[in-house]
Parts: structure tokens; C-alpha cells; sequence
């Protein structure tokens, strides 16, 4: 990923805080077949001493397990929030008018081999830690031990498992910090008022 060092974030908490927030990551590898690409959600075990383990399962069907498998190099993305910047945000348009648009964002990409696993057990403790993950705060969630234990045991069975220790982790947020301060408060401030909850969650990111 290309990344001016402006927009560099190196602070591990900082990723790992967007990482926790991205509900659907993209798991990216190449091998033989060419490119393979596969929208997922993931868990994050966090670690002091390192960037942290990435675990989550792909459907047996998916070969892209293979890839995993035969050792490929994997990149996972995690987008964040994103929002179109428009000149008028600027003061510096009113000032001398070499203002263009441009494209905000938040990202991070992550580096690593996975390793493979069919264990049950452990197949189990992904897809619970998944579970209770995006199920919690609901009124009445939702647990894996809520549905019959053959069932799962036959849902478990079509899906295979992986780790991903993080070998080299990426972030980047494009947030107008190249630009003068009130050009920076003039994109927060538009961005804030605008009806779009996505705009708004940028704003966020920007205080």
C-alpha cells in the first residue's frame, strides 16, 4: 500500500482498535489459479510481543483454503471509513482557488501464512469467538450452543479453519493531515454536517 508518511500509522493499538471495528475483511492470496479473493469476517488475538494472530474460516467449497495451505503469502485488507472531499470544504478555495478533490480514507493491510486447520474443536472456538463477537449487545443474542449439536457438528464439517500470525501490518489514514490547519477543520466540519453516516464516521475518525 502506498503510503505518504503523513499518513502513516504505526501505533499497534490504533490498528488493532480498526481492526476489532471492520466487520468484513478481504482475504487476499495468489498461487497457481492466479488471484483469489474472499470477503470475511475475522478474529483478532492481540499480542504485546507481536501484531497479533488473525483466525477465521473459509467454506471447504472455497479453494482458496488450498492456497492457504500450500503456504501462499496472504494479504488481508481492512477497510475503514472513506468519504468523497469535496474543493468547497476548503477555506483555501475562497483564498486562491488551487483546490481539487480528492478521496479520504482508513486502512489497513496485514501480512502473513496462514496455517490450516479441520479440528473440530478448534473449528468451534472460531466460529463461537465469531459469534458471541457480533452478537454481542444484542437483547437476546444468539450463542453456537443454541442450535442442535449435530447440526453443528455438521456445519463444522463443510468449513475449514486457519490462523494468520501477522507478519507485517499497514495503516494508513488519509485525512487531509498534509493540509493547512483550517483546510483540515473546513473537511471535519463538512463532513460532520452532512447527512451521510459515512461522511460522519470519517468526521469521527478526524477529532
Amino acid at each position: 500500500m502506498y503510503i505518504p508518511s503523513a499518513f502513516k500509522d504505526e501505533d499497534l493499538g490504533s490498528l488493532h482498535a480498526l481492526i476489532e471495528q471492520t466487520r468484513l475483511a478481504i482475504l487476499v492470496t495468489h498461487d497457481e489459479h492466479g488471484m483469489q479473493a474472499t470477503h470475511l469476517p475475522l478474529l483478532l488475538r492481540a499480542n504485546e510481543s507481536s501484531n497479533g494472530t488473525l483466525y477465521g474460516h473459509l467454506a471447504k467449497a472455497n479453494p482458496q483454503w488450498r492456497a492457504l495451505e500450500n503456504g501462499a503469502q496472504a494479504l488481508v485488507i481492512f477497510p475503514g471509513a472513506d468519504a468523497y472531499i469535496s474543493p468547497s470544504f476548503y477555506p483555501a478555495k475562497a483564498e486562491h482557488g488551487k483546490v481539487v478533490p480528492t478521496w479520504n480514507y482508513v486502512a489497513i493491510h496485514a501480512y502473513g501464512v496462514a496455517q490450516v486447520f479441520n479440528d473440530p474443536q478448534r473449528l468451534l472456538d472460531v466460529v463461537s469467538g465469531l459469534t458471541d463477537k457480533h452478537e454481542n449487545g444484542r437483547a437476546t443474542p444468539w450463542a453456537v450452543a443454541d442450535a442442535p449439536a449435530d447440526y453443528i457438528d455438521k456445519m463444522l464439517s463443510a468449513i475449514v479453519g486457519f490462523s494468520l500470525p501477522i507478519e507485517r501490518l499497514e495503516g494508513k489514514r488519509k485525512l487531509g493531515q498534509n493540509r493547512s490547519a483550517a483546510d483540515y477543520a473546513g473537511v471535519r466540519e463538512g463532513l460532520t454536517a452532512s447527512a451521510d453516516s459515512k461522511d460522519q464516521e470519517l468526521a469521527h475518525q478526524m477529532s
